[in-house]
């Protein structure tokens, strides 16, 4: 195994370790945004461009099923899915029937490739 790879591999085994401690002290919910919703975002759009990342992202992935129970993450990507992916926008209850936010980027490519991502995601994590 070569220095770049076993680079790439201590940054998923430290960022799981950091999960177990965040559980233990914040709850389930911290964990999973930390690990799911920070962390495994960011190493699959890492994986996109560097090989490096690709070939450590199968086991990152074998990591969190065994951290996590499948009914916690169902639930946690459901939760995303719901709040994050396809919330409608929120109307201002004040009156105005503009949403007070966009849900997606200004540039629809970048929310196109958001959702493709936590569609991925949700695939390997299942």
């Amino acid at each position: 195994m070569n220095s770049s790879s076993t680079q790439f591999h201590k940054i998923w085994i430290e960022q799981c370790a950091a999960s177990e401690d965040i559980r233990q002290q914040f709850g389930l919910k911290n964990a999973l945004d930390y690990l799911i919703g920070e962390k495994l975002f960011t190493f699959v759009m890492a994986s996109e461009h560097d090989s490096g990342f690709a070939a450590e992202l199968p086991v990152f992935v074998a990591a969190i099923r065994r951290l996590f129970a499948p009914e916690e993450i169902r639930q946690y990507l459901d939760h995303l899915e719901r709040t994050k992916y396809l919330a409608p926008p929120e109307l201002d209850l004040d009156g105005d029937d503009e949403p007070e936010a966009e849900p997606w980027p200004e540039n629809p490519i970048l929310g196109a490739t958001e959702l493709l991502r936590f569609s991925r995601i949700r695939q390997l994590l299942q």
